[in-house]
């Protein structure tokens, strides 16, 4: 048996993958929103894997996996939507998504991708105070909020979601901007300045420190 967590604003595709994961012997543990998502399946949720649909009302799931992989939930992801066009993939897994199903979908076909996520080793992702929430695309931390762009979002949950690595500049554009955006390092380095300044304003004392010549790393912990 796994623990399944699923985001799906559908009732009727909701109905479905819980009685297709249930009646398989998986733990289903379901939301229909963004920020419903982000409550139940934070950090200490222990699953094994998460099923994502992308269209979702109050956020696009893309940034729904960025942000939960961000704010330390290291489950593996599976996208489940309607767009099936090369760069639609090609965004998901830039936004950290392990598998990609198109709608409509064999169950046979889901619970068998299902397997093959839940049997990865789950690898813990560092913690903090710091909260990515993609409803409100905004960074939190306690009573602070501040508003970010699309792109200092994706900036932002990149990196948070490798804390302590040094993640390559071509990486984090890959993850920050479209398919195809031609970003070159002063843009980069711009929206890092801005990210950290925005750190300082939920006043935290994460740093975001330069590797020259590579790219950057998170420190959750500036001392």
């Amino acid at each position: 048996m796994a623990s399944i967590g699923v985001c799906e604003d559908d009732p009727a595709i909701r109905s479905v993958l819980a009685e297709a994961l249930g009646g398989a012997g998986h733990e289903v543990t379901m939301a229909h929103t963004a920020g419903e998502a982000l409550r139940l399946f934070g950090p200490d949720a222990r699953l094994d894997a998460l099923v994502l649909d992308i269209g979702l009302p109050d956020a696009d799931g893309r940034d729904l996996c960025q942000a939960l992989r961000g704010n330390g939930q290291p489950a593996p992801v599976l996208f489940l939507t309607a767009l099936d066009a090369l760069h639609d993939r090609l965004a998901g897994f830039s936004a950290g998504a392990d598998d990609y199903l198109v709608k409509p979908f064999a169950i046979k076909e889901l619970l068998a991708r299902l397997e093959v996520l839940v049997r990865r080793p789950r690898v813990d992702a560092p913690g903090g105070d710091l909260v990515l929430d993609p409803a409100r695309h905004a960074l939190v931390r306690g009573e602070a909020v501040v508003t970010l762009s699309p792109t200092e979002f994706r900036l932002l949950a990149s990196l948070l979601s490798r804390a302590g690595e040094v993640v390559r500049r071509a990486a984090l554009v890959a993850a920050a901007w479209p398919d195809g955006a031609i970003v070159n390092d002063n843009t980069l380095d711009s929206y890092v300045r801005r990210v950290r300044v925005k750190l300082g304003d939920v006043g935290s004392d994460a740093v975001v420190t330069t590797v020259r010549g590579v790219g950057y790393r998170f420190d959750v912990d500036a001392t």
